[in-house]
């Protein structure tokens, strides 16, 4: 039970970060980035595949341009950073 309130506490909070202005969502933005494969690891070791994978789905559409930015950088590609 634990576990659903801690992933409903990450997606509020993410909804909140997006919300803050560009300039303030970085240092916010990075922990939610680092706390969401470890739920969904831990929503897959207590539920199920199947959940782990629509938590997955959920993570990649909310985070699309932070993974985007970070797999440009990871191929040598700078891109812009919006202001």
């Amino acid at each position: 039970m634990t576990l659903i309130w801690l992933s409903l506490a990450w997606v509020f909070a993410s909804a909140g970060v997006a919300m803050l202005p560009m300039r303030r969502q970085y240092i916010p933005g990075v922990a939610l980035l680092l706390a969401a494969p470890v739920l969904i690891v831990l929503i897959g070791a207590q539920y199920g595949w199947v959940f782990a994978a629509l938590a997955l789905a959920a993570f990649i559409s909310m985070f699309r341009n932070p993974l985007r930015y970070i797999a440009a950088r990871l191929r040598g590609i700078q891109p812009e950073i919006p202001e």
